[in-house]
């Protein structure tokens, strides 16, 4: 047994060229192999987001603050509240943050493949990431 206190891990911000705006990334686990999980609280400001990336065994987010934003590649934006549950699956091109007007913070958990848990692309594009969001049921 591994047991973590409260904060016994620093925070780090999110790196300029994998994010738009302000991020606080507080690690919470990452697994040694031949373990897979790792996790971090996120805490997106207004207006804050991810760049487009994929994860080669999938993403889970749990949301716990705020009010954020969400899409996959095709697909339209997505209203997320405190309580939702989003599952991006292997290889999904996607992107979260936070609302325009509000700040977002989340669980994320992720697994490694080959000691690798994201793709990191560009940035999204302001039009896409201001289009009215949808809320959905799932």
């Amino acid at each position: 047994m591994d047991v973590h206190r409260k904060g016994s891990h620093s925070a780090v911000q999110g790196q300029e060229q994998w994010f738009t705006g302000s991020v606080r990334m507080d690690p919470v686990i990452g697994a040694e192999p031949p373990g897979r999980p790792g996790s971090a609280i996120v805490t997106f400001q207004p207006g804050a987001r991810t760049n487009w990336h994929t994860h080669p065994l999938g993403q889970l987010l749990i949301i716990t603050e705020g009010r954020g934003r969400a899409q996959s590649e095709g697909g339209p934006v997505v209203e997320l509240l405190p309580g939702d549950v989003v599952w991006f699956a292997a290889g999904e091109r996607h992107w979260h943050g936070a609302a325009p007007d509000a700040a977002m913070t989340h669980i994320a958990v992720h697994a490694a493949l080959d000691g690798r848990t994201v793709d990191w692309e560009g940035p999204v594009a302001d039009h896409d990431y201001l289009a009215e969001p949808e809320r959905s049921g799932g």
